[in-house]
């Protein structure tokens, strides 16, 4: 008789989002029958030895602010379009178990608990989670909208780092697919890296820079130079209202900005312009300008359109990193894991080029295939260097106190590492 597969939980930030409640419902799908796995790579060929959790396998949970249960959440996506007529009421049953394992988030307005208080809480929900649905780990996926970067003397941890916190107390892997700050703060970089857990981010790359991931090395092979590379979004729906805040905008841009640069060598002029237009909700579309030199200085123009889903672009990429995490997880791993940076616009470490990103994925795919990997050399595409701890030891004044890992795995956010008062 063959033995049931270990079951994995996948715990959202932002959990009745439209990614999440996407990514609930179309895993669901696949799993029935009903729809191809379609933008799904884990599902692709060369990831069948990699001894991913399989699909069906996987129990979903989340925090979240908002209310809105998703069954009915996803009836409004697909008025919308974004899921196809009739799949939430075959999916109900399954988007219903998700939705009794989301938990309320935070701060809200009036929220008097310290930053120690939220951690505790939303790490004790992560261990409940665990422990009450049989799991053999649980992987947390932040799909929240994007928050403003925090400023340097901000009292408080950014809610995104909230999560991530708790994430390490409670022993889950971490994935952070928007560019909000999450891992990526002094406060949490020591004990991030003595964690012995795997995480990987930032920033989901589902449309314009994964054009720009494609084309930026295009013309760096060709030797063509890049003069000014302009663009333009126009978004709906949550993602818009958060990116209308001008500092939201500011952190989004930066992951579509470091992929020019780091194929060009510098950035070229231009800017990203971020629009929120309501009436699009789940949509968006996005324009790029390209201004270059040909031979003999020959000035030319590349301009491209973008039109697409974000929700449908973003869930299939989603659960490959809940998959790909997990499996590392099971496999020893720990540290960043910059052979996943083929999903994010701001990764880990590694090229920038979406063909060598997806080169070093393949390469990543079949070391998880060979066995327990804790214990394997397995190089600068693999592992790396803990850009956390790099960036605490640059941050951090010389001489100045670091949040030792014991105060986030034994549960003490002290006002020198995570800032407990307002």
């Amino acid at each position: 008789m063959t033995a049931r597969p270990a079951r994995t939980g996948v715990w959202f930030i932002g959990a009745r989002g439209s990614v999440a409640t996407t990514a609930v419902a179309g895993c669901a799908a696949v799993t029935a029958g009903l729809h191809p796995a379609t933008g799904m790579v884990t599902e692709t060929p060369p990831f069948v030895p990699a001894g991913l959790p399989p699909l069906a396998s996987l129990v979903f949970g989340g925090h979240d602010t908002a209310s809105c249960p998703l069954p009915k959440r996803a009836e409004a996506l697909a008025e919308g379009g974004v899921l196809p007529h009739g799949l939430p009421s075959a999916v109900r049953s399954e988007l219903a178990a998700a939705d009794r394992e989301i938990r309320p988030g935070g701060p809200l307005p009036g929220d008097t608990r310290t930053d120690e208080e939220l951690v505790t809480a939303f790490a004790a929900d992560l261990t409940a989670f665990v422990r009450s649905q049989d799991l053999a780990r649980a992987v947390v996926v932040n799909v929240s909208s994007t928050e403003p970067a925090p400023g340097p003397d901000d009292p408080r941890l950014p809610a995104s780092s909230l999560y991530a916190a708790a994430a390490l107390r409670a022993g889950c892997p971490y994935v952070n697919f928007t560019p909000s700050t999450g891992l990526r703060t002094p406060a949490l970089a020591v004990a991030a890296g003595a964690s012995g857990l795997p995480y990987a981010g930032r920033d989901g790359k589902t449309g314009q820079t994964l054009l720009r991931s494609v084309l930026a090395p295009m013309f760096a092979q060709r030797a063509l130079s890049v003069r000014a590379w302009s663009g333009s979004n126009l978004l709906g729906g949550g993602d818009g209202a958060a990116l209308a805040d001008p500092a939201a905008a500011a952190a989004k841009n930066a992951g579509k900005e470091r992929v020019l640069t780091d194929t060009l060598g510098a950035a070229p002029e231009g800017e990203v312009h971020i629009d929120d237009v309501p009436v699009l909700g789940d949509w968006k579309t996005a324009w790029d300008h390209i201004a270059f030199d040909g031979f003999l200085g020959t000035r030319m123009v590349l301009q491209t359109i973008w039109q697409g889903c974000d929700s449908a672009l973003a869930a299939p990429l989603v659960l490959d990193l809940a998959r790909l995490v997990a499996r590392a997880h099971e496999a020893g791993l720990s540290g960043p894991l910059p052979a996943l940076g083929f999903y994010f616009k701001d990764p880990d470490g590694g090229p920038a080029a979406l063909s060598e990103q997806y080169g070093r994925l393949l390469a990543f795919a079949e070391r998880l295939g060979e066995g327990p990997l804790a214990e394997q050399p397995l190089g600068e595409d693999s592992l790396g260097e803990d850009p956390l701890v790099e960036q605490a030891l640059v941050e951090q004044p010389l001489g100045g106190d670091r949040l030792p890992a014991d105060r986030v795995s034994a549960g003490h956010l002290s006002a020198d590492g995570a800032r407990e008062g307002r």
